[in-house]
């Protein structure tokens, strides 16, 4: 395998690790919700801490999932000349997407987020609840961690891409991907 196709192959492995396990957090917030709910209208106990945990988790889980998403070809396309397309014209696109727009944009979150998630971290900025959660400055870092996340699966998308414009002009795919990076299906 070239080192290219082992690189993309790490990557994905590291996306897949991490989105499979922040993946156990939309469990964690329908059992939350569901004891917010019977604690709330059959108790009347509130719990400002907890209702704080179900927005660290759900923006945990978006946040850097959003690589692994990318990996599975999960993410929503305008298709209407993509599916059709040859694996080809597919690299194609994607190896232009991935440069000109997805990168910059990892690139872009990552500088804009940095001195916001820096500034947290210098304070440990807490809840503006006193009964919340003071680690809002671990919540701000998921911001650096999506850019990275979706960044490096970028570059994978990347080097698939390069790898299948230059292969032969068959149709098989020496990677066992699809030409968008995504598992066969």
């Amino acid at each position: 395998m070239a080192l290219t196709l082992r690189l993309a192959h790490l990557i994905d492995r590291i996306n897949d690790v991490i989105g499979r396990a922040v993946s156990w957090l939309a469990l964690f917030m329908v059992l939350v919700q569901f004891a917010l709910v019977i604690l709330r209208y059959v108790f009347g106990i509130g719990s400002i801490f907890v209702q704080e945990s179900l927005l660290y988790a759900h923006g945990t889980m978006l946040m850097l999932a959003a690589g692994y998403t990318l990996a599975a070809d999960g993410h929503v396309r305008v298709d209407i000349f993509y599916r059709e397309a040859t694996p080809r014209r597919k690299a194609a696109t994607d190896l232009i997407g991935a440069v000109l727009l997805l990168l910059p944009f990892c690139g872009l979150v990552a500088v804009t987020a940095w001195p916001y998630v820096l500034e947290s971290w210098l304070t440990l900025e807490g809840s503006r609840e006193t009964s919340g959660i003071p680690a809002l400055f671990l919540l701000k870092s998921v911001i650096l961690g999506f850019a990275v996340l979706l960044g490096l699966q970028g570059v994978a998308l990347v080097l698939r891409s390069m790898e299948r414009l230059e292969a032969p002009d068959d149709d098989q795919d020496t990677s066992g991907r699809t030409a968008a990076g995504g598992p066969p299906s």
